[in-house]
């Protein structure tokens, strides 16, 4: 948002603030959301790289294609070690993986 539209909206009595603020999360709580994140973002990239789709990752890894959604979207009903099988499935590295976390 642009600094203009920020401060229209503040002088009509909105707050701006952070996604951690709204919900009340601690900070170790944001922490796993973005880990999270992170993780799902480079697990889609690597199925789109081999040119997957989510069913036929689904069937490689022993779970269904709305699994595999799920995984992509970060949802927190998904295991990280589901994530991290997932991950490897693809061809990823430990290295790949947690450099994928640290940003």
């Amino acid at each position: 948002m642009d600094s203009e539209a920020l401060k229209r909206l503040e002088a009509a009595g909105w707050h701006s603030g952070t996604v951690a603020e709204l919900f009340g999360l601690t900070p170790e709580e944001s922490e796993l959301i973005e880990l999270r994140l992170a993780l799902s973002k480079r697990i889609k990239q690597l199925r789109l790289e081999k040119n997957l789709t989510q069913k036929a990752l689904g069937k490689q890894i022993g779970t269904s294609q709305s699994r595999v959604a799920k995984i992509e979207a970060g949802d927190p009903s998904v295991s990280m070690d589901l994530m991290f099988r997932c991950g490897f499935a693809l061809g990823s590295s430990r290295r790949d993986l947690l450099l994928a976390i640290s940003v």
